[in-house]
């Protein structure tokens, strides 16, 4: 069975929890990605952050990005999955939690991501409908 490891993306990179959300963005757009994860001063993830969230809760709110950390926009406990976990957990994980990336971690090490797009690269054309109709519902 394919796991998380086979199709993630290696060397995802953080953004700080006391980094601005400028400087996310800036790190956004260097990278050509619409999500970083977010990791505090001990390394272990803190959250997800993404170009929406900076839409939506800094810039629609009328917050100033370069007054606003990372670390005030996440959210609860990150969800992850194992860097051994196999494609059907990925698969109930993202439709659960209707997210379209998910941290890889090796213990508590932020090791890759899986994003929708390495989902549907790796995975049948069936298992990969069933997940966009998962992602889809509103």
């Amino acid at each position: 069975m394919t796991t998380a490891r086979e199709i993630m993306t290696e060397g995802a990179e953080c953004i700080g929890a006391q980094e601005t959300v400028l400087d996310a963005a800036k790190k956004m757009t260097r990278l050509d990605v619409g999500a970083l994860p977010i990791c505090g001063e001990d390394d272990k993830l803190k959250g997800m952050l993404t170009d929406r969230d900076i839409v939506v809760k800094v810039l629609g709110a009328g917050k100033d990005p370069a007054d606003v950390t990372a670390g005030e926009l996440a959210q609860g406990e990150a969800v992850t999955i194992g860097a051994d976990d196999d494609a059907a957990e990925i698969l109930r994980t993202m439709s659960e939690y209707q997210v379209r990336r998910l941290p890889v971690i090796d213990g508590h090490r932020l090791v890759g991501i899986v994003a929708q797009a390495d989902v549907a690269r790796a995975l049948p054309d069936p298992q990969v409908a069933d997940l966009l109709q998962a992602l889809s519902v509103d």
